[in-house]
């Protein structure tokens, strides 16, 4: 019996041949199957059974993230009434390493009678399926990776790969953007770095902790302590930002100090050109600051330096920001 260690690279090295043989069949034809979906006045309908099905649910999510309209339907509910899910605008992008999938083959008359541009992604270029298709995409494959020839491995790998190079040139040809990825996924991670900006998650109005540089320590200490973020702004008579007072200027106070320091004025103790962050800019540029200058808030004036917000290290945190 082979080694395992043995079979694995077996397998991942006749499924990346498969993938490195499309590059050289890549012409003329992938970029007409790319141009008709750009061009296309409705959605991306991405179809196939069984494992080409899964790869094709796989490449509608990916297209349908990157800026082109897209959904998965399976050809066996097709052709019990959700054909109308499809309108005469849409592409249809067909999936059959065989080209010759019955499910498939009998949607072929609805798609001519109402003009439907067809796609086909096939390892047989001379299939029904092919002859059928406006462009044939060959993912044909030398070997499965599966010993007994049968099981789809390096077929479904290449036709994967296909459907990302498609997505990818698509993507590039409308200039997708991060931020353009991030609104289709506002829920995740990168979406939250890229939709969330300080002026989402800053603390303003009453919520602000303030205090003038003429303020005994013991109310700017009532301050820190009531607005719960361990910082108060020392602004002047017109909201000028003049400093900051932090918990660590209070226990350094204190230490330095004792119980003198609550007669001194807030002004006196607080640290001068403390770090500021615009409104626009995003969350995760205020963490990374935090983080590169070891402070737990950002100060945020408005265009004429008075103080308008203060976000906290906590408040990125607990939006998923890091």
């Amino acid at each position: 019996m082979d080694n395992i260690l043995d079979i694995a690279k077996r397998v991942l090295k006749i499924e990346a041949d498969a993938v490195s043989a499309l590059i050289e069949r890549l012409d003329s034809t992938f970029e007409k199957a790319v141009d008709i979906i750009y061009n296309s006045k409705g959605r991306i309908v991405v179809t196939g059974m069984g494992k080409s099905g899964l790869i094709g649910k796989k490449i509608a999510a990916t297209l349908a993230s990157t800026g082109t309209p897209a959904f998965f339907l399976h050809p066996a509910e097709a052709g019990h009434g959700d054909l109308g899910m499809v309108t005469s605008g849409d592409t249809i992008v067909a999936i059959s390493h065989s080209g010759e999938t019955e499910e498939l083959i009998g949607l072929l008359p609805f798609l001519k009678r109402f003009g439907i541009s067809l796609i086909s992604m096939t390892g047989n270029p001379d299939s029904t399926l092919s002859k059928a298709a406006d462009v044939v995409l060959d993912v044909s494959i030398a070997e499965e990776a599966c010993p007994l020839g049968i099981v789809p491995t390096a077929s479904t790998t290449a036709a994967m790969a296909m459907g990302d190079a498609i997505a990818v040139a698509l993507l590039t040809k409308r200039g997708f953007k991060k931020e353009d990825f991030a609104c289709f996924h506002p829920g995740g991670n990168l979406g939250k770095r890229l939709l969330i900006r300080v002026k989402d998650l800053m603390h303003t109005g009453a919520a602000l902790p303030l205090v003038s540089p003429e303020t005994p320590m013991i109310k700017a200490v009532m301050e820190i302590s009531s607005k719960k973020l361990g910082v108060t702004i020392v602004a002047d008579a017109d909201n000028r930002i003049l400093g900051i007072v932090t918990d660590g200027d209070l226990r350094r106070g204190i230490e330095k100090w004792d119980k003198a320091f609550f007669d001194m004025k807030a002004g006196e103790v607080m640290t001068r050109n403390p770090k500021t962050i615009s409104e626009e800019e995003l969350a995760a540029k205020a963490l990374s600051i935090m983080e590169n200058k070891s402070i737990t808030s950002l100060t945020v004036p408005d265009s004429e330096g008075k103080a308008k917000g203060i976000i906290h290290l906590h408040d990125i945190l607990r939006q998923g920001i890091a």
